[in-house]
């Protein structure tokens, strides 16, 4: 006997034959259930990302198997390895070049804070350059907590609001990124 289970519907009103509810929630389920990310390798993350890719792992099964190398096709962001200060430009660059709504993954310790790479080349974390949704903790990470952080974005992205990108708290974040 097989246990399949679905995708949850939204709150809404059901009857005889119709099924309604808001926009708001059917495109965040739409959205949550297709990732295209984008992998910002550089380091030993990487291999663990190409390890949640494969078979025993299968990113497939949580609607992200289209990896985009292409920043203006992709809307999360998923940065993994060390980042040297003189990658950070390119860094945001590719976060900029992507198209609203897109999300960060900062994936393991050096993404997340320079790792055990203290010295002045170093990036201290990429949230000192985009802003971050997810942190992935670990040295590498597991890709069982890189698919537990590619679940957190699910949960980000069905519950946000269509209006949060245009509020003026987010786009008081991106100018403190100075981001237009």
């Amino acid at each position: 006997m097989s246990s399949v289970k679905m995708v949850e519907a939204p709150d809404g009103y059901s009857g005889a034959g119709f099924f309604a509810t808001s926009l708001d929630e059917v495109i965040g389920l739409a959205r949550s259930h297709s990732l295209w990310p984008l992998p910002f390798a550089t380091s030993c993350c990487g291999i663990e990302f190409m390890a949640t890719m494969g078979s025993h792992y299968d990113i497939s099964r949580f609607g992200s198997e289209r990896p985009s190398f292409s920043p203006r096709q992709a809307d999360l962001l998923m940065v993994m390895g060390t980042i040297a200060k003189k990658m950070a430009p390119i860094v945001k660059q590719v976060y900029l070049q992507m198209a609203e709504p897109r999300w960060v993954m900062a994936v393991g310790a050096c993404a997340s804070s320079g790792g055990i790479f203290d010295t002045y080349s170093v990036l201290q974390g990429i949230d000192r350059i985009i802003p971050v949704d997810v942190y992935v903790p670990g040295c590498p990470p597991r890709p069982e907590q890189i698919l537990e952080g590619l679940m957190q974005v699910q949960e980000l992205t069905r519950n946000e609001s269509l209006r949060r990108r245009n509020s003026d708290e987010y786009q008081h974040l991106l100018e403190s990124y100075k981001i237009q």
